[in-house]
């Protein structure tokens, strides 16, 4: 009998669209992907969203992923951490950011042990979260504190743009300072790794320049002859098919056009933007350097619009299926 990979789905923070797309994403792909889905959160808010959404999955409260579900339901682990009679909806809460937030350190737990192949995660509410008492500022911080990797990246992926970045959740003036050569080469090296891990081998990778035209030989800015170009020499030492430093205003042009295979981004709004025009509705991200594939929607809790039906689950939907790829071991998915 054939294995599926068991993907675990954090529904986020649920006072936010999480629970919605979640549920609309598994409805759409339906029989598509093959994959085991069990839902990571409170059944009792998802069965409330299911009801106003008139979604018709079945959904099957489990005590652990081997459980067995009922033919065609949808496994969820809740874990009784959270009252769902409090909700109110597109409001901050520390009780709904605590529960987010354990649901992905729930997720990781079982990741490490391999209970599940993969995370998929609907958004979590920093605010929320940093209200409940986390440090960490997102999944990827809370994910590296849980297993402790030395480095770790996140890649948003849209169409045939792929966008690696050297940091995100940092003040500008901040992430300037981390432009340097050993951090460059840090995540050249990793993102090296990571796809060839997923089955392509040599990846292209454009490096984009952190100032305006690449400094203009030093004319504006020092970083690019200081720090980028020597890890970018380095790096190809080591066999790495690294370009660059190129201008941020070519080289996403470049990569769409095929140019590359992925961009190194020096800074979270410089791979950001590129990412969210050349399509915001599909983009997805996809975490580097950790023991398990994680994955994510791209895109935030919306308070604004939860509870009125609304919500885009195409970020969601595309999010499943890199998941269920990448723990199948059939590579990044092709667009």
């Amino acid at each position: 009998m054939t294995q599926y990979p068991v993907i675990g789905i954090t529904i986020g923070d649920p006072h936010g669209i999480g629970p919605e797309v979640s549920l609309k994403a598994l409805e759409k792909l339906g029989q598509q992907l093959e994959y085991r889905p069990i839902l990571i959160g409170n059944l009792q808010v998802l069965r409330n969203t299911a009801t106003r959404l008139q979604v018709s999955l079945d959904l099957n409260p489990i005590r652990e992923v081997n459980d067995s579900s009922q033919d065609g339901a949808v496994g969820v682990l809740d874990d009784g951490n959270f009252d769902a009679s409090s909700v109110e909806l597109g409001t901050l809460s520390a009780n709904a950011g605590k529960a987010a937030v354990d649901w992905v350190l729930r997720a990781g737990h079982l990741a490490k042990d391999n209970a599940i192949q993969a995370i998929v995660t609907a958004p979590i509410n920093k605010e929320a979260a940093r209200l409940a008492g986390c440090a960490e500022v997102g999944h990827m911080e809370i994910f590296q504190t849980l297993t402790g990797a030395a480095s770790c990246a996140t890649m948003l992926s849209t169409g045939n743009l792929r966008v690696v970045h050297l940091t995100t959740h940092r003040s500008l003036r901040i992430a300037c300072d981390y432009v340097t050569k050993e951090n460059v080469l840090d995540k050249l090296i990793l993102t090296k790794m990571s796809f060839e891990s997923w089955g392509m081998k040599n990846p292209r990778i454009g490096v984009a320049a952190l100032n305006p035209h690449a400094s203009d030989g030093g004319l504006i800015g020092s970083e690019e002859i200081e720090h980028i170009s020597p890890a970018i020499a380095e790096a190809q030492s080591l066999g790495i098919a690294a370009t660059g430093p190129i201008g941020a205003d070519t080289i996403f042009h470049q990569a769409i056009n095929g140019e590359y295979d992925v961009v190194l981004a020096m800074y979270h709004d410089q791979g950001h933007i590129p990412i969210k025009v050349h399509g915001f509705e599909k983009s997805i991200s996809i975490n580097l350097g950790f023991p398990f594939v994680r994955t994510s929607v791209d895109h935030g809790t919306a308070f604004d619009i939860v509870g009125k039906g609304i919500a885009d689950s195409s970020s969601m939907e595309e999010a499943l299926k890199a998941a269920v790829n990448l723990a199948s071991s059939k590579g990044l998915p092709q667009h």
